[in-house]
């Protein structure tokens, strides 16, 4: 079992997670060789269809090099249903105090959704100084971040903006001192899943990687 600061340290590291929802569990092992291959050994899989639970104990069991987390936990069971499958780590798209609470009982490093100041501060007083932003574009994007960062910035906040968020917008994001990381959920389309389309999503994940770089380069300079 990873600990909150090794998993946060790695999904940092990579600075995007690809965000899955998976239709059929047929299909995992394959979907995290093209991750790997791509030079992303990380992926959500979210709790949006009833092969997520069985997805996610597939790559656990046969992809050990992988950092598997699970996505849209919504309610307590279903943290305990990822944990059971080996997620080694939860996110959400707001803030259930019960359902982070159960994250925190059973140990697993947890990112709930935050949109508003409001919420920060609530995800801040429960413990969480790594929150996903959701949804990022809708909710203004970058400049939104910058403007709620500035209050919190003192507090070690990290964020995780997800949605809306493309190679077309990537390092705009990734530029921002306050962000360890996106969600991606563009890096592997339902339809290239079903087509078995992998190459391009290795290919996604090859061109994320060279942004990320890249713009953290320049930013070191």
């Amino acid at each position: 079992m990873l600990s909150p600061e090794v998993v946060f340290e790695r999904i940092s590291q990579y600075g995007v997670v690809p965000v899955i929802a998976l239709e059929s569990a047929d299909g995992a092992l394959r979907l995290a060789d093209a991750l790997w291959e791509g030079g992303l050994p990380i992926v959500e899989i979210t709790f949006r269809t009833e092969a997520a639970a069985e997805a996610i104990r597939r790559i656990v069991q046969h992809r050990p090099e992988m950092l598997v987390g699970a996505g849209t936990l919504l309610r307590p069971e279903q943290v305990e249903a990822a944990r059971a499958s080996g997620a080694q780590f939860g996110v959400a798209p707001g803030l259930s105090p019960q359902v982070l609470r159960r994250a925190q009982e059973l140990k697993m490093p947890f990112l709930p959704g935050v949109a508003t100041a409001s919420e920060i501060e609530q995800a801040l007083s429960l413990g969480c100084r790594w929150v996903k932003y959701f949804p990022a574009e809708a909710m203004g994007g970058v400049k939104m971040l910058q403007a709620l960062w500035g209050p919190f910035a003192h507090t070690g906040l990290r964020f995780l903006p997800t949605g809306g968020i493309s190679e077309a917008n990537l390092a705009q994001y990734i530029a921002l001192r306050c962000v360890a990381a996106v969600g991606g959920t563009w890096i592997a389309k339902s339809d290239e899943i079903a087509a078995g389309r992998w190459t391009e999503i290795t290919q996604r994940c090859q061109n994320a990687l060279r942004i990320i770089a890249q713009t953290r380069s320049a930013a070191a300079h």
